[in-house]
């Protein structure tokens, strides 16, 4: 049997490679165009020179990011929160994603579904400004409430231990509903004769959940840890800046990588810096998602991502 050509195969699947060219273009143009910039972090960047013009330094810049404290400081917080948001967040949402399947109202599951979800489209900016009007210690809402029952007020915004708490429950609020969707929908997938067959068996519904529900859960919760993980360097920006701002008397518990860079470039303008941390974070992630995907691999190479 004569093999296709590369050609053959274009013309032949023209309509599917169409649609699939704007995904293509816009990681070639946001996520491969702009790693030329890595060569940043071992130049002396200076304007008159540009890019590639400019000197080469070797590892000054990275020498000039770890000597400076803060590289272990915004390493610790963020790879710390995004452990707590991926346990966290995923154990919420298998909770809610079986409870709502367990739910038999039809439309309480698809109202309950909708209110869950609205937060999520919700921008952090709105966020922030929601949480600024909860927190101030002048005129915040808790601290009305807490003056009106003739308690003292809390100084939120001037105190770093409130925030690893305040920042965790926030980051579960706003992915509850887009989570819980995900993992309902695979709960969904499963085969309904499974629990018709238990329940005619006698098992009860929290039975049904341990035998049937959890473990066919298993697949999905380890791609998406698996494809969490892979972030686990990489700050949410828009939550810890938008929650946090520029407030020096948080950075000891809020600061991570992403805001770090961002004010490296905009206070104190180290480009060259602000690149080497950022190839830092990338080659962080890249190695822990390698490392994560061969501990699955070892486990089950089924589930393995690659």
């Amino acid at each position: 049997m004569k093999r296709r050509g590369f050609w053959s195969d274009v013309m032949q699947y023209k309509v599917l490679l169409l649609m699939l060219t704007p995904a293509v273009l816009f990681f070639l143009l946001f996520a491969y165009v702009p790693m030329a910039g890595i060569v940043l972090a071992f130049k002396q960047y200076n304007y008159t020179d540009g890019v590639f013009g400019s000197p080469w330094n070797g590892l000054d810049n990275f020498r000039f990011f770890f000597d400076s404290g803060d590289a272990w400081r915004v390493t610790r917080n963020t790879a710390l929160y995004n452990i707590a948001f991926i346990v966290i967040n995923n154990v919420i949402q298998i909770f809610a994603a079986i409870l709502l399947f367990e739910v038999a109202g039809k439309w309480f599951r698809k109202i309950t579904q909708t209110v869950m979800f609205l937060p999520y489209f919700i921008s952090w900016v709105v966020v922030g400004a929601i949480a600024y009007n909860l927190f101030n210690y002048d005129y915040g809402t808790i601290n009305v409430i807490l003056n009106a029952l003739g308690l003292e007020s809390i100084d939120i915004y001037n105190t770093a231990a409130y925030w690893p708490v305040i920042l965790v429950v926030v980051s579960a609020w706003k992915a509850l509903g887009y989570g819980t969707i995900m993992y309902l929908a695979a709960i969904t997938s499963i085969d309904t004769e499974m629990y018709e067959a238990a329940e005619i068996d006698g098992a009860n519904v929290f039975q049904r959940i341990r035998k049937i529900t959890m473990p066919n859960l298993y697949p999905t919760v380890i791609i998406l840890v698996l494809l969490a993980i892979g972030n686990i360097f990489r700050g949410d920006f828009g939550m810890f800046y938008n929650m946090v701002g520029n407030n020096g008397l948080l950075f000891s518990s809020t600061d991570v990588i992403d805001t770090f860079v961002f004010r490296s470039l905009t206070t104190s303008n180290e480009i060259g810096m602000s690149a080497a941390a950022g190839f830092y974070q990338s080659i962080l992630g890249f190695a822990t998602i390698m490392l994560a995907n061969y501990a699955v691999r070892k486990y089950d190479k089924d589930r393995a991502l690659f």
